[in-house]
């Protein structure tokens, strides 16, 4: 009889989404094991592997790419020597960093005087090395450039063989390199560093090289030093005005955090009509500024510009802007900083690792944590000269002995008859250990000299003077931070140049945004109830009959405003989508208008509720819920300095919004329940609240399954007729409304 098949058996859903499938390697066996498990062994590393040795800087200011190049050139000796070849230089560094050519050829374009994306470059280019501000600009093949260490980077490897850093084996254990490059000044401030980690990255600007040196000489000798009265702000390498902000500066230097604005420098040719753009922010390029003019003008929102064009070549950069003749060059320059990359904001991010761990910190932190790196350089490096002096006056201390009876050395060798005795024999003659007897011994026959003996002899005295000073050193502090001072400023003398980015200041500028030329002229406004908008010249109006509709559409806001008028659309998800009047085309009576969701973009299934219009956002907004709860809001709460066009959180989400009504001033407001009571209360008694989606206060008491259902404003002619539903406190049950049958007659 034939066995029945048994149905197979799958794992439970709930099972399978918490467990992840595991080869396990040799035993062809496929585990489940728990997601988390299989996160902490795969992801794990990889995250902090990016974090700690690819993406971010270390005190030094290189990221382990930029520090491995750097210091192959070195050993190459390009310091020094002539250009050689990028290819060559590329292909020896791939001994330190096996990951491909073409990235290491991309490190050093970066760090390259002709890229021009640093302000002290590190690698002095010959050839094509692209620039940093165009992103059409690409370099040359590594085969065809050529380079080698530029000057400055003398100050990163000073010493570096006299033990200051660490080295650790390469990849392959077939060489040695260092951990951190021994600068001598804070080159972590000095240029610009841009990374992205996992879950976090590092911005970090670049400051002048006097500047920051002497910003971290005055925090050596003061605990409490103003970093504003020398350190300026950051300096770029393209130049350009930073808009000048003192709170958002010391924001950067205490946290680390903080964004400073920098606009473009440009000058005008009245001959020509033409505005030359000679230096753009960092974070911008030449082909990004020009799509984005082109686009505006398209658009017809620059009707100013008739021609742009790109005229960069070996003298530098430069974008031609051909105006109008009718146009003022430095209004239409403030509507471009307005409107396009001209003006643009760098966001600072000083995310550095710090023996291996990221940390952001502000200028001040950053140098402290320098000074504690380099006064540690600097202790090791005294000891190390230290040691080899003591080894030399041991060896001397050797020969001096050896000096008062010359001819008993002599006699000692030239009597010992095997060449292994003789070390052992005048360790014994003269009582010196066996690292004496060596120098003694290997002294040469023409070295036995007046001369040479009394110049061996009189560098005892100093060795015991350099020894005793080099102690002194390493026991003070303040003798380490003199040193490090005094590199400081030897720093500033060889390499320190002028500023390049230089201060325009807030009150220069006008704050308030310039007016595009959009007409003025009154318009009568109109939103329907299924979302549709029409703005309506009043002579278009007079001359026009009935609205044309959807079927079962009604015309719920009407108003009266001018084509400048600010229009905001509250939705049934709690958001606010800002427009203006001019943005929408005249119309007639007889158009249906343009629907609101499709010309602002709402959100999907997002629909329009109420739409409120103001011109200088004065006066409050009140909104009234179904729970009796109602909310007093400034209109300036819904201001925003930007040109934002969606605001989230309008309104409270906790209960039904009833109805939204802007009041100028005090108003009195009639809230009618499902249950038939009603209450009227003056605004005066809600007091107004800053933010937006505040619920309010209650203003009416509801029975159990009880809700408010309407609510009007109620005109001051009919406030005495309706006196009997006046409430002078709130909240308040309010009376049975018998006599508001027609409620829309009190509304105005």
């Amino acid at each position: 009889m034939p066995r029945k098949k048994e149905p197979k058996k799958t794992p439970s859903r709930s099972k399978s989404s918490l467990a992840a499938k595991a080869y396990i390697a040799g035993s062809g066996v496929v585990a489940e094991e728990a997601i988390t498990d299989t996160l902490r062994k795969n992801y794990m590393p990889y995250a902090m592997s990016v974090i700690v040795s690819r993406a971010l800087p270390e005190i030094d200011g290189f990221k382990p790419s930029h520090r491995k190049l750097l210091y192959t050139m070195y050993k190459m000796g390009l310091l020094t020597g002539s250009k050689t070849k990028s290819a060559n230089i590329v292909g020896q560094t791939m001994k330190l960093n096996p990951h491909g050519d073409a990235a290491i050829y991309e490190t050093m374009v970066r760090l390259a005087r002709g890229n021009e994306a640093l302000l002290h470059p590190y690698v002095d280019s010959k050839g094509n090395f692209g620039k940093a501000y165009s992103r059409d600009m690409a370099y040359a093949a590594a085969r065809y450039t050529e380079a080698k260490l530029d000057p400055i980077c003398a100050e990163l490897f000073r010493d570096i063989d006299k033990d200051t850093v660490d080295f650790v084996p390469n990849y392959d254990n077939e060489t040695t390199e260092p951990t951190l490059l021994p600068a001598t000044f804070p080159s972590v401030l000095v240029n610009n560093n841009m990374g992205i980690a996992v879950s976090m990255a590092s911005n970090v600007c670049s400051f002048n090289l006097q500047e920051i040196c002497e910003a971290a000489i005055g925090l050596i000798r003061n605990k409490n030093f103003d970093l504003h009265s020398v350190l300026k702000g950051p300096d770029f390498p393209g130049g350009g005005y930073m808009v000048y902000d003192e709170v958002e500066l010391e924001k950067i230097y205490r946290t680390g955090r903080g964004a400073v604005k920098i606009r473009s420098k440009y000058n005008f040719d009245p001959d020509s009509r033409c505005i030359e753009v000679t230096q753009i922010p960092p974070t911008t390029t030449i082909e990004a500024i020009k799509d984005k003019i082109v686009e505006l003008a398209k658009n017809g929102k620059l009707k100013e510009v008739t021609y742009i064009r790109d005229e960069s070549d070996l003298n530098g950069l430069k974008i031609a802007i051909d105006i109008r003749k009718d146009t003022d060059p430095d209004k239409l320059m403030k509507k471009l900083y307005r409107m396009t990359p001209l003006q643009d904001t760098y966001s600072c991010n000083f995310n550095i690792l710090i023996g291996g761990y990221p940390k952001v910190m502000g200028v001040y932190e950053i140098l402290d944590e320098w000074t504690a790196f380099r006064k540690d350089c600097v202790k090791r490096r005294v000891y190390h000269d230290l040691e080899g002096k003591k080894k030399k006056l041991h060896l001397l201390e050797a020969l001096q002995k050896i000096l008062l009876d010359i001819d008993k050395a002599i006699k000692i060798v030239r009597e010992t008859e095997e060449d292994s005795d003789v070390i052992p024999n005048l360790m014994i003659g003269f009582g010196i250990d066996e690292t004496q007897a060596e120098y003694v011994a290997e002294i040469k026959l023409r070295h036995l000299n007046k001369e040479y003996i009394l110049n061996r002899l009189g560098e005892l005295e100093q060795l015991k003077k350099d020894i005793a000073e080099m102690e002194d050193i390493l026991k003070s502090d303040k003798k380490q931070l003199d040193i490090i001072v005094a590199e400081l400023k030897d720093v500033i003398k060889k390499y320190s140049q002028p500023r390049r980015t230089l201060f325009c200041y807030p009150d220069d500028e006008e704050d308030e945004e310039i007016e595009e030329d959009v007409p003025d002229y009154i318009v009568h406004l109109f939103m329907t109830r299924g979302g549709y908008f029409k703005k309506i010249t009043p002579q278009s109006l007079r001359m026009s009959g009935d609205h044309k509709l959807k079927d079962g559409d009604i015309v719920e806001y009407a108003a009266e405003g001018s084509n400048r008028t600010e229009l905001l659309f509250f939705t049934d998800k709690c958001q606010v989508y800002k427009s203006r009047a001019s943005e929408f085309p005249d119309t007639k009576t007889s158009a249906m208008g343009e629907f609101i969701p499709v010309k602002l973009g709402f959100d999907q299934d997002e629909n329009v509720i109420s739409m409120i219009t103001t011109n200088d956002y004065s006066g409050f907004l009140f909104m009234v819920f179904e729970n009796g709860k109602c909310a007093k809001v400034p209109m300036s709460a819904f201001e925003t300095k930007t040109n934002r066009k969606k605001l989230m959180k309008a309104f409270s989400d906790k209960s039904r919004l009833v109805r939204m009504m802007q009041i100028e001033d005090n108003a009195n407001i009639l809230l009618l329940s499902d249950k038939g009571r009603a209450v009227i209360f003056n605004t005066a008694l809600v007091l107004p609240k800053s933010a937006r989606d505040t619920i309010g206060v209650q203003c009416m008491n509801l029975k159990t399954g009880a809700r408010v259902d309407k609510a009007w404003e109620v005109s001051d002619e009919k406030i005495d007729e309706l006196s009997k539903y006046v409430m002078k406190s709130i909240p308040a049950t309010g009376c049975i409304a018998k006599d508001l049958d027609d409620p829309d007659q009190m509304s105005l």
